[in-house]
C-alpha cells in the first residue's frame, strides 16, 4: 500500500504496519488507520501519520525520557479496545505540541499501543498530570512528577 504524506512524501507500507485506533484520536475521531514513522532528523521523535489524510501527522515521544516516574492510571474500560494480554508488547507515547518557542508533551492524554495486535487508543489518565509539560529534544531534563 502506498500512503501519501505531506511530511514524508509517498511511504510504502504493508497492512502489518498499520495501527488501528478503533475510536480514533481526540480531535481525529474519523481517522482509524495510522502509521508510526521515524523522524529522519531526530531519533527521539516518531510521527503518527494518518493513512487517510496526508496532512495529518502528530509528533510523538516516549514520556519516560522526560518524566522517569511517569505512570498511566486509567480505568480498565478505556483499555478494553486494546485486548491486552500479558505477552503483548505495549508502548506508551505522548503527543508533542509547540507553545511559542517551547515544546511540550501532554502527559494527561497518552497514546497506548498494543504493538502485538496493532491496536491503539488515546486515553485520559485519572491523575492530575500536566497537559503541557515542557521538554527539550536532544537533551534529557528529567522531571520528577508530584505524587
Amino acid at each position: 500500500m502506498l500512503v501519501e504524506t505531506s511530511r514524508f512524501g509517498q511511504v510504502q507500507s504493508g497492512p502489518e504496519e498499520i495501527l488501528i485506533f478503533p475510536q480514533g484520536l481526540i480531535g481525529f475521531e474519523a481517522n482509524k488507520q495510522w502509521l508510526i514513522l521515524p523522524d529522519p532528523n531526530n531519533s527521539e521523535v516518531a510521527w503518527l501519520q494518518s493513512v487517510s489524510q496526508a496532512h495529518v501527522a502528530l509528533p510523538l515521544v516516549s514520556p519516560r525520557k522526560y518524566a522517569t516516574d511517569y505512570k498511566v492510571n486509567v480505568p480498565q474500560r478505556q483499555l478494553s479496545v486494546l485486548k491486552i494480554r500479558s505477552s503483548d508488547r505495549v508502548y506508551i507515547l505522548t503527543v508533542v505540541s509547540k507553545s511559542g518557542k517551547t515544546l511540550t508533551t501532554n502527559l494527561r492524554s497518552p497514546i497506548i499501543i498494543n504493538l502485538t495486535k496493532r491496536l491503539a487508543c488515546q486515553v485520559i489518565t485519572t491523575d492530575a498530570l500536566p497537559l503541557a509539560m515542557p521538554i527539550t529534544l536532544g537533551e534529557t531534563p528529567v522531571v520528577k512528577l508530584a505524587a
